[in-house]
């Protein structure tokens, strides 16, 4: 099986069905969507729709912390990142917000673990950002394979003899081979808001069967994307953040 790992897709549709297509034509076979699906872009309501779609088909869905806003909006967002959740709060029809509150933190299908954030502390949102996070979110989830999104990059820790986890920062379209013998933690990428001055999309595929993960980036009409933004009375960094990738 061929699960594809899609994370921070932030209300961007043209990213979205860059990176479905992409995934279908790489043979994927399961989805597993790892939150933050609101948020930054002006395609809420659509982007939920295919979401929904994709539950009720098998795909393994996981609720973020710009997800969660949709219920109770916290301190720590900026204030481009609350006008954009205010809209798309205003958006969404009552279905798609229970949909989302409904998300579970995580999903556990043993060797796999699926969490936003941080297995330690999935409510907390806390970034897993170095290799003592990894090890603390590795930890906490107990599989050998852990897939996150929320830092909107890709990066690849895995446990040395030691017991250690060491980073890896993986080239796009290589496959990685990840033997279950050692741990492993992906951060899978952002669909919607790569932040490495690359506004490709970003997402993964774990091959379970081959075991090994290839880290992928999808060229979409970015301009696009970032002109419904603006169209949509958004702050307008949010636009340029998506066009330059940062």
């Amino acid at each position: 099986m061929r699960i594809a790992l899609l994370s921070d897709i932030h209300a961007n549709l043209e990213a979205f069905e860059a990176c479905l297509a992409d995934a279908r034509a790489r043979g994927a076979d399961q989805h597993a969507l790892l939150g933050d699906f609101v948020g930054y872009g002006a395609d809420a309501v659509p982007v939920i729709d295919i979401v929904m779609r994709s539950a009720a088909e098998g795909a393994i869905v996981i609720k973020g912390n710009h997800d969660a806003a949709m219920e109770r909006i916290d301190s720590y967002f900026n204030d481009h990142a609350k006008a954009a959740l205010d809209w798309a709060r205003d958006s969404l029809s009552p279905e798609h917000k229970r949909f989302l509150a409904d998300l579970p933190l995580q999903v556990e299908r043993a060797p796999l673990f699926f969490v936003h954030a941080s297995a330690a502390a999935p409510a907390r949102w806390d970034y897993v950002d170095s290799p003592t996070a990894a090890r603390r979110c590795a930890d906490a989830a107990a599989q050998p394979y852990t897939f996150c999104g929320h830092v909107h990059d890709q990066l690849l820790y895995f446990e040395t003899a030691s017991g250690r986890m060491n980073e890896f920062r993986p080239t796009p379209g290589t496959p990685i081979p990840v033997a279950e013998r050692r741990r492993w933690l992906a951060i899978v990428g952002s669909v919607g808001q790569p932040r490495d001055r690359n506004p490709a999309a970003g997402y993964s595929i774990f091959d379970d069967e081959r075991r090994e993960i290839t880290f992928v980036r999808v060229p979409y009409d970015h301009h696009a994307a970032a002109d419904k933004i603006r169209r949509a009375g958004l702050p307008h960094p949010l636009a340029y953040r998506v066009e330059a990738g940062i």
